[in-house]
């Protein structure tokens, strides 16, 4: 498949008229061709957002582009094995790696609760970082809940006004897996405890899919893919 650039300028305020045209065009693309496009097409523009939860992602983009950037957020409540997971990914592929914290008096779980937090340590500093960006690549997959059965390969931010690409948005578990297997890729060693979705110590157990995330709570996602866009 054909990577050819797209001259879209200044970043958008709407949705680029060529956008529709090409979330078709890779829909059911392979995740390979996905990350040449958007490397391609948006250059420096382009980030990779990165959970530590393993490295398919990071293993797919540097592929298209060695010295693409690759953010992690820190929240400042990871476990140690995530954060461990970082580093080792980080020393394997020689990242562009930023890591992204909050400001030193975000409020926490403790003080106002977990949306608060979230919104905080997760959402602010990424829409800061974005804010500086035309597109950024997710990991984000339709069979890790219902919340994102309805994600496309490629996706509006509207909230955000840049391109969103999910590049394994129709991989399955299995699929996941047997990529691990193929190209030995770093996992976050709390997968193989039951975590099947990590996120920060406090408010994660084990658990299938994502139930285990906001333990005791009905909450999937903390604002960093939005509902409304199917993630």
């Amino acid at each position: 498949m054909s990577v050819a650039p797209v001259d879209f300028g200044a970043p958008p305020a709407r949705q680029p008229a060529w956008l529709p045209s090409a979330a078709r065009r890779f829909a059911d693309a392979p995740a390979g061709d996905v990350l040449a496009w958007a490397v391609a097409t948006f250059g420096s523009r382009l980030t990779v957002a990165s959970s530590m939860q393993d490295a398919v992602l990071v293993d797919l983009a540097v592929r298209a582009d060695p010295s693409v950037e690759v953010i992690f957020l820190d929240t400042g409540f990871h476990f140690a094995e995530t954060l461990d997971t970082a580093r080792r990914v980080q020393a394997r592929y020689g990242l562009n790696l930023v890591t992204l914290r909050p400001a030193d008096d975000a409020p926490t779980y403790r003080s106002r609760g977990t949306e608060a937090c979230c919104a905080s340590r997760k959402v602010d500093p990424l829409e800061e970082h974005l804010a500086r960006r035309a597109a950024w690549v997710t990991g984000l997959r339709r069979a890790e809940s219902p919340s994102r059965a309805g994600a496309a390969t490629l996706e509006w931010d509207a909230a955000r006004g840049l391109v969103k690409v999910n590049p394994i948005v129709a991989w399955s578990d299995d699929d996941v897996a047997a990529y691990v297997a193929a190209h030995d890729i770093i996992v976050n060693p709390l997968r193989d405890k039951g975590f099947d979705s990590i996120g920060c110590a406090p408010c994660t157990r084990p658990g299938v899919g994502r139930s285990g995330r906001w333990a005791g709570s009905d909450r999937l996602e903390c604002g960093l893919h939005l509902v409304a866009e199917g993630g």
